[in-house]
């Protein structure tokens, strides 16, 4: 039975009934997601206007990012939950963020691909990297912390921290879009560093309303003598120093990073089918098998999705009349869109699920999945459909809404459903591996998503070759996401759900908010 909350228990220790911890940790967030959207909505048009690169470089450059900003989480989930606990990661990680969105703020220069300048911003993007990964896998599981598993205000609890994801994410592109493509570079990437800034000082200033939530599980082992002569502590911290210099190596090297993806990818899925034909039941293989056809479908479905970042916003600015109310709105101001979207529709397709559900009309795991690939094909030809009707004039810039309103449709049927998917199918012993894979797979969908942006044509392709490709990965999309509709009552019975226990959710997994939104690591909750 949850858990029943009088208020009247704990009026000081409470803001709307929930601890202070929840708003600190609501705060940092949402000014980690402001710098992180608000230097992403920048970045295809920094690497094209200011390095002046050409646009397939650039797409490489962005997809190479975005899939390392997707795969360092899984190690730093590990690190937190193994030594550091989630606060001393999450505070690492906001300083590392903070100092590669000043470092590209200050390394500016004119432009150009100056070596020094953009070996300067190559490094500020390893700083993010790894940043991002010690507080995007962490801080989500404090919030989990701070109450019992049975808690009846956890999930409301979920919902104000998501929003604050959500707030960040449509706050970044607009302040820090308007600000670098108007005032100049260095202002945007700079109004990222601070906001950084403000969530740190905040997270730091009110630790104690966070009640231990995070805490590491064995400070004397944390604080035992490494081999170089520093504590495990600061020898993670030294390491991660390190590593930023091997990133910065990596991402130089883009087509590296791709393949170094194909082979972590093959050689995971490889050890999964191996444990699960040599060591599992039957209907734990079975499990597996379906979890990951769902995890084989993340890389299409992201690789497309994520074009709202390279290849959707260069067409928004080249090709779309953004002209409104009296104001040409900067390209990369739309990319606060999906995030407003989500803010809107999240509690509208909670309701349908429920709705449906209660009617035994609610689609299973598989079909969500399929209808999501629908969604994202339907709304690369309503963007087509806009632009051939529009002719030889500029796009109408509703149906640029028209795209990243149903592609956030379809994201609403494929993230959080597809997180839910993953703890409820994992097998003890392989269950952070699954988590890990599913990650995995997410960074290869980025990686794609530039490989795909290619394909648009880059220098002197126009438009038209955009168009052509949209329309053609609509339609195979679609084609797609029928045949997984068709095929999902085998994946439904592979799933063995008749059979399921409940070993407890996984922290925020029924709420809405990005690819790796729901926390890694639950060890310390209580029950």
């Amino acid at each position: 039975m949850a858990t029943q909350y009088n208020l009247t228990d704990d009026k000081k220790g409470t803001l709307l009934g929930h601890p202070h911890g929840l708003f600190v940790l609501f705060f940092a967030e949402m000014w980690e997601r402001f710098s992180y959207y608000g230097m992403r909505a920048l970045l295809i048009f920094y690497l094209t206007k200011h390095f002046l690169f050409g646009d397939d470089k650039a797409y490489l450059i962005y997809g190479a990012y975005t899939s390392l900003v997707y795969i360092t989480p899984v190690i730093g989930g590990y690190l937190a939950d193994r030594y550091l606990g989630a606060r001393k990661a999450v505070l690492c990680g906001g300083i590392f963020i903070a100092i590669g969105h000043f470092l590209i703020a200050i390394t500016e220069g004119p432009s150009g691909q100056s070596g020094y300048h953009l070996n300067g911003f190559f490094l500020a993007l390893s700083f993010i990297i790894i940043g991002t990964g010690f507080l995007k896998a962490n801080i989500s599981v404090m919030v989990g912390e701070l109450y019992p598993r049975d808690d009846i205000r956890r999930d409301p609890a979920y919902s104000i921290f998501y929003m604050g994801i959500n707030v960040g994410g449509m706050l970044g592109p607009i302040i820090c879009g308007v600000l670098g493509e108007t005032l100049g570079w260095a202002w945007g990437f700079g109004a990222a560093g601070v906001g950084m800034l403000l969530g740190l000082v905040v997270f730091v200033l009110c630790k104690p309303t966070l009640k231990g939530a995070g805490e590491p599980r064995n400070p004397v082992v944390l604080a035992e003598r490494s081999s170089l002569g520093l504590s495990k502590e600061w020898t993670i911290y030294a390491a991660s120093a390190i590593a930023v210099i091997g990133i910065w190596g990596l991402i130089q090297y883009q087509d590296v990073v791709g393949y170094a993806l194909l082979v972590f990818a093959f050689a995971t899925v490889a050890y999964i089918l191996y444990r699960i034909f040599t060591t599992f039941e039957w209907i734990d293989r079975d499990r597996i098998l379906a979890a990951l056809f769902l995890i084989a479908l993340n890389p299409l479905f992201w690789g497309l999705f994520e074009q709202a970042g390279s290849s959707l916003s260069i067409f928004t600015d080249r090709n779309v009349d953004r002209h409104i109310f009296g104001w040409d709105v900067p390209a990369s101001v739309f990319q606060s869109v999906n995030s407003t979207f989500i803010i809107l529709l999240a509690p509208l397709f909670a309701v349908l699920w429920t709705w449906l559900a209660k009617r035994r009309m609610e689609p299973n795991t598989a079909a969500k999945f399929g209808i999501g690939l629908l969604l994202i094909g339907f709304g690369f030809l309503v963007l087509v459909g806009g632009a051939v009707a529009a002719g030889a004039d500029l796009t109408p810039v509703i149906f640029i809404f028209g795209i990243y309103l149903l592609h956030t449709m379809g994201e609403l049927c494929f993230s959080p459903v597809g997180l839910s998917a993953m703890t409820r199918l994992s097998v003890g012993g392989i269950a952070g591996l699954m988590m890990g894979t599913w990650f995995l797979a997410t960074a290869a969908g980025n990686f794609v998503a530039g490989l795909i942006a290619r394909a648009t044509g880059g220098e002197g392709a126009g438009p038209e070759k955009v168009l052509e490709v949209y329309t053609r990965l609509g339609w195979a999309v679609i084609v797609v996401g029928i045949l997984v509709i068709l095929v999902s009552p085998i994946i439904k019975r592979m799933m063995h759900l008749d059979a399921l226990t409940d070993t407890g959710p996984l922290a925020g997994q029924k709420e809405i908010g990005e690819p790796g939104a729901a926390g890694l690591a639950t060890g310390k909750e209580t029950l």
